[in-house]
């Protein structure tokens, strides 16, 4: 899943176009370890054995659930796992492969070709969980006691079965499974193609979305300003089309879940990240009641820092004027993040080696690619890849760090298998915000003066109002969204007046917002691809701060708890995999203590002013 922070340097973007450039070799994909090419004989076999299996499977189980012994229903989720993993690795290598180039229409064509053709195969599978959710709870558990092995897929089926509320008729979810292509996944493919397509003119320069957000951290004032223009430009000339994929979409949502009896809009989401209204609740009152001490505190100092009495929007990631401007080449980045795991861990340096030897890393920026960076587990039988669009800035350095978590924490957990491998959303940010708190903190050791000291501090706390403010803004503004949604049409002013809405609140009142600021909610992909997604950044970014602090206090088991953590993937509750080291998410104190190891950073950049 892509991340939101796209923070790179375009001034490179030409000499880069084939990936070298000024950065030395960066490294690409090879995604030969999927299939060797579209055409590849392994790759037709695979398409037509998943053919093959989910009839037979339909054929084998359908109707009949109920009346399997515990050994046979551990043989039908074995053989569903398998299907699993097929369907799962040629939707990998053909997504891996578009995003390399996603105005390839050829490429594009390959996915969909694809998703149409799993949509139809797994189709008649679509009775395997309404079925199993009709089970009886004591037959159920009843086979749980009796088979070992089939009962280390509990907290699989506690997740499946947390749908059964929710569930509506055999035949209106084959429906729904069947209509998917022309639906959420049409308007999501439309959003991505007018998002890669668009091209923004900055002083007579011709630049992709990824290049034009870059320059809102360019060092140049001017630059800054021509690209919110430019951005807003754009987005404005477009914006019905924006306006339209939101209005659907949600509309969509709305229906689906009110035939599914779903309490709030928001319910899906947190049922699919097994975790508790509450909890959610409880981290985002927190993070608001705290916004005047992290957010507004900060971008106060920040004004002073910029000799600015009111700082405008694109000021927000401006970098600061005691900050060196200088290119990270790629080895030294690899070397940086890999020095700051084998800190910690030598096994998670030796875990993340194979990534830049194997081509498992996607590091240059080229025409076409798509933005940001995100870390693709593909299936437990293959290994993860890594997509950065890799510009040499310090950030970029973080960036690595934190989608290289990713990657090991997938490295670790595909030994539970396919169905149990995969974390929740809200669990699926830890390695990768502790990947970056350790190689900030390798950094933070290595500050030879209190200049180098501050500007590390400042550009730790930016990263973290960023994922933690900024993300719990994005979830209120959802959350806006889809409740005025559910009252009517919501025209372009009305979806800009949310957003500012909620900009205002938490960046504070230091900024004076620019009129085409508004339209900026366009571009974010979360909004389209994953509703209600973005608190999950902030639970990940609160859970490792509090994480951090047992490790800085010193537990001596902490990084055996740690490893274990990792490996159990989705096996576990957040409750059990928090409770070794004495953390609970439930209670509010829980994101204080995360919240309060940001506002520490902010109190020492105070008083450095002092």
């Amino acid at each position: 899943l892509m991340d939101q922070f796209m923070r790179k340097d375009t001034r490179v973007f030409e000499a880069n176009s084939q990936g070298g450039g000024a950065f030395g070799d960066l490294p690409a994909w090879d995604l030969s370890d999927l299939y060797k090419s579209q055409d590849s004989t392994e790759l037709h076999r695979d398409m037509g054995w998943l053919e093959t299996a989910c009839a037979e499977f339909a054929n084998d189980y359908e109707g009949k659930l109920d009346t399997l012994t515990a050994a046979e229903l551990l043989a039908a989720v074995h053989r569903y796992e398998a299907i699993d993993i097929i369907a799962g690795r040629i939707m990998s290598y053909a997504g891996l492969r578009y995003y390399q180039v996603t105005t390839d229409s050829d490429r594009a064509k390959f996915m969909a070709d694809a998703q149409d053709k799993i949509t139809a195969y797994t189709t008649p599978l679509v009775f395997y969980g309404l079925e199993f959710n009709r089970l009886d709870d004591a037959h159920l558990a009843g086979m749980l006691a009796e088979n070992a092995d089939l009962a280390r897929y509990k907290p699989v089926f506690d997740r499946m079965r947390a749908m059964k509320p929710h569930q509506l008729s055999d035949e209106l979810e084959k429906f729904l499974h069947d209509q998917s292509t022309v639906g959420t996944t049409a308007w999501n493919r439309l959003f991505d193609e007018t998002m890669a397509g668009l091209e923004f003119d900055v002083d007579g320069d011709t630049l992709n979305l990824e290049a034009t957000l870059n320059l809102l951290t360019d060092q140049d004032r001017s630059k800054r300003e021509a690209a919110t223009h430019a951005l807003a430009d754009v987005f404005q000339a477009n914006i019905k089309t924006f306006a339209r994929v939101h209005n659907t979409l949600a509309k969509e949502k709305e229906i689906e879940d009110r035939w599914r009896k779903m309490p709030t809009p928001q319910t899906g989401r947190h049922l699919s990240n097994h975790v508790e209204p509450e909890v959610v609740e409880a981290l985002r009152n927190a993070v608001v009641a705290a916004y005047p001490r992290l957010s507004h505190r900060y971008y106060a100092l920040k004004a002073k820092w910029l000799g600015l009495d009111r700082m405008q929007t694109w000021d927000r990631n401006a970098p600061l004027p005691m900050e060196m401007t200088r290119t990270v080449s790629w080895d030294e980045a690899e070397k940086t993040v890999m020095d700051a795991y084998a800190d910690f861990s030598p096994e998670m340096a030796e875990l993340a080696k194979p990534f830049f030897t194997k081509g498992w890393i996607d590091a240059g920026v080229k025409p076409g690619k798509a933005p940001g960076a995100f870390a693709h587990p593909t299936v437990t039988t293959v290994h993860p890849y890594v997509m950065l669009n890799y510009l040499g800035k310090p950030r970029d350095v973080m960036t690595l760090a934190h989608e290289l978590g990713h990657g090991v924490h997938q490295v670790l957990a595909a030994g539970q298998g396919e169905l149990l491998s995969s974390t929740p959303l809200t669990l699926a940010e830890t390695a990768s915000v502790f990947g970056e708190m350790l190689t900030f903190q390798k950094l933070l050791e290595g500050a030879k003066t209190q200049q180098e000291r501050k500007i590390l501090l400042a550009g730790k706390v930016e990263d973290m109002i960023n994922t933690v403010v900024r993300q719990i803004a994005f979830y209120d503004f959802e959350c806006k969204l889809h409740a005025a949604r559910a009252q009517g049409e919501l025209t372009p002013d009305d979806i800009n007046a949310l957003w500012m809405s909620v900009q205002a609140e938490s960046l504070g009142e230091v900024f004076d917002y620019t009129p085409g600021y508004a339209t900026f909610w366009a571009y974010i992909p979360h909004f389209v691809h994953s509703p209600f997604y973005v608190y999950a950044y902030a639970f990940g970014d609160g859970l490792v701060n509090a994480l951090y602090a047992v490790y800085a206090e010193g537990d001596p088991d902490f990084k055996e708890k740690y490893f274990d953590m990792l490996r159990a993937g989705g096996s576990k509750h957040h409750s059990e995999l928090l409770a070794p080291f004495g953390l609970d998410a439930s209670d509010p104190k829980f994101w204080d203590k995360g919240l309060s190891m940001i506002e520490g950073m902010i109190d020492e950049l105070e008083a450095m002013e002092a």
